[in-house]
C-alpha cells in the first residue's frame, strides 16, 4: 500500500517492473514479478446484469414521467443523472456504487416480494433460538421500519428509484411466517413471547453453581452518593467490584468525578464509547485496574462479571424506561454471578416496577435456596477466563505469518516462484467454485511469499 507499481513496456513486452514512492517519485526497487488482485469480486452473470438494466430503464422512464407531472424538476434531473450513470457502470464494469438498490431486478423478484435471507436455508424442522428475546424481537420489526423510513426519503427526493424500497430487511410478519419452531430465551420475556408460548414457559431458576439471586435493599435517595461511597470501600477491601447505574450521562460523569476525588478508581460507560473500547473497559474492571463502573443503560444483558458483588441503582424510584421492571431485573442480575451478590435500590418510595422486580427476585432466591437445601448443594462463585472477552485472534495470525516465512526462507527464488504459481492456481480454482474463504487464505499465503521475495 505504501508504494505504487510502474510497468515499463517495449514492443508489447514487459521490460521492467518497479516499485516507487507515489509522492516523491523515488524508485524503491525493481521486482521480477508482481501480482495485482481486483479490489472486489462479483459473481452475478453478465446476462443477468443486462436483463436487469433493461428493467431499470423501464422503471426510470416511469419515474421520470411521475416527477415531470408533479413539476419536481430538481428531483427529475437528480434521478436521471444517478440512474443513467449506474446503468453505464453496470453495463461496462458489471457493478456500480450502491448496486444493492437494484437487487429486486438482479435477484428476479416481484415488487414487494421478501428478500432472500439466511433463514431461507433453515430446514422446515429446524430450531430457531432467540436469545435475550425481549430485545431481539422488537429489533426485528424495527429493522424494516427504520430502513423503510430512510429509503422513502431517498426515493422522494430523487436519489433512488422506488424499486430500492425492495432492498430491505424482512417485515416482522414475513419473519414470523418463515420461522421454524422457536425458543425465546430471556430473564424478562415480553408480552409477545408469553402470548406466543401459549402458557408453555420453562423456568430456568436453579443454577448449576448453586448461586442465589442477589439480596435486594431499598435505601433513601437523599444520602445515596455518600452511602454508595461507603459501600464501595467495603467491596474494594474484599477485592470485589461495583456497578452503579444513573439516569443520565451527566449524572454518570459527575458521579465518576466525585468518586475520583475521594480516591476511588472509577470509570463510566455511555453510548459515545464504541463497542471495542467498551469491552476493554469491562475487561479492565475484571482485571482490577479500577473498582467501580458507572453506566446508564449499558450494564444489562449479556454482561458476565463474576467479580461484581454490588449493583447500585441510583434514583430507582424514577418510573420510566430505564427504571421499568425489566430494566431493574436485568440490572440486578449483574450481581448474580458473585457469591456475595447484593443490589441496592435508592428510592424514597417503592414504585410498581420496583415492587415487581423485588418480588420476582425474592421468589427466585427462595426457590434456589430450597433446592440447594434439598440436594445438599453449597453455592460456589463463578470463575471465567478474562482474556476470553477480547480473544480476537491477532496473535495466532502473527504466528501463521512467521511460520510461512520460515518455511521458505531457505528456498531459492525459483522455488518460491513455483510455489506462488501453484498457490495461485489453487486460489483461482477455489474462487471459481465460490469457496471464497479458502481462496482468501491462499491469497494471504501468496502475498506473504511475494513479500519474502521482495526482501531478498
Amino acid at each position: 500500500d505504501k508504494y505504487a507499481v510502474r510497468v515499463e513496456m517495449f514492443d508489447d513486452e514487459v521490460e521492467r517492473i518497479s516499485l516507487f514512492d507515489p509522492l516523491t517519485g523515488a524508485l524503491e526497487r525493481t521486482v521480477a514479478r508482481y501480482t495485482i488482485y481486483p479490489k472486489t469480486h462479483y459473481v452475478t452473470p453478465r446476462e443477468k446484469i443486462i436483463a436487469a438494466v433493461d428493467h431499470i430503464k423501464v422503471e426510470l422512464k416511469e419515474r421520470q414521467a411521475q416527477l415531470q407531472s408533479l413539476n419536481k424538476l430538481v428531483e427529475l434531473q437528480r434521478i436521471t443523472e444517478r440512474v443513467s450513470y449506474d446503468i453505464e457502470m453496470m453495463t461496462e464494469l458489471g457493478y456500480c456504487s450502491g448496486v444493492e438498490n437494484y437487487s429486486r431486478y438482479l435477484s428476479g423478484r416481484e415488487p414487494g416480494e421478501p428478500p432472500p435471507t439466511l433463514i431461507d436455508y433453515l430446514p422446515a424442522d429446524g430450531l430457531l433460538i432467540l436469545d435475550e428475546s425481549h430485545v431481539t424481537v422488537p429489533q426485528i420489526g424495527a429493522m424494516y421500519k427504520g430502513d423503510r423510513s430512510r429509503k422513502e426519503n431517498l426515493v422522494q427526493y430523487g436519489f433512488r428509484l422506488p424499486s430500492a424500497l425492495d432492498n430491505r430487511p424482512l417485515k416482522f410478519e414475513e419473519f414470523e411466517s418463515i420461522s421454524p419452531q422457536t425458543i425465546y430465551v430471556s430473564a424478562t420475556p415480553s408480552d409477545y413471547e408469553l402470548n406466543k408460548s401459549g402458557g408453555e414457559v420453562a423456568r430456568q431458576v436453579v443454577r448449576p453453581t448453586g448461586l442465589l439471586d442477589p439480596e435486594i435493599e431499598v435505601r433513601p435517595v437523599g444520602t445515596q452518593v455518600d452511602d454508595l461511597l461507603s459501600e464501595i470501600h467495603l467491596r474494594v477491601a474484599k477485592n470485589e467490584r461495583v456497578l452503579a447505574t444513573t439516569l443520565t450521562k451527566r449524572m454518570a460523569e459527575d458521579l465518576s468525578e466525585y468518586l475520583d476525588e475521594h480516591g476511588v478508581r472509577a470509570r463510566y460507560l455511555h453510548s459515545d464509547i464504541d463497542t471495542v473500547e467498551r469491552i476493554e473497559i469491562i475487561r479492565d474492571l475484571r482485571l482490577g485496574k479500577f473498582d467501580v463502573l458507572i453506566g446508564i443503560n449499558l450494564l444489562r444483558e449479556g454482561l458476565d462479571l463474576p467479580e461484581v458483588s454490588l449493583v447500585a441503582i441510583l434514583d430507582a424510584d424514577k418510573e420510566g424506561f430505564l427504571r421499568s421492571e425489566r430494566s431493574l431485573v436485568q440490572t440486578i442480575g449483574r450481581a448474580a454471578r458473585n457469591l456475595n451478590g447484593r443490589a441496592i435500590l435508592y428510592g424514597d418510595k417503592i414504585t410498581k416496577s420496583m415492587k415487581k422486580a423485588i418480588d420476582s427476585t425474592k421468589a427466585r432466591r427462595q426457590l434456589q435456596h430450597e433446592y440447594n437445601l434439598e440436594h445438599g448443594i453449597t453455592p460456589k462463585g463463578l470463575t471465567t477466563k478474562i482474556h476470553d472477552m477480547l480473544d480476537v485472534g491477532e496473535e495466532q495470525e502473527f504466528d501463521q505469518v512467521a511460520e510461512t516465512a520460515a518455511q521458505y526462507r531457505s528456498s531459492s527464488n525459483r522455488d518460491i516462484e513455483k510455489e506462488i504459481n501453484a498457490l495461485e492456481h489453487k486460489m483461482y480454482d477455489h474462487a471459481r467454485n465460490l469457496e471464497f474463504e479458502e481462496a482468501a487464505k491462499l491469497r494471504d499465503d501468496v502475498s506473504r511469499l511475494n513479500d519474502l521475495l521482495l526482501t531478498r
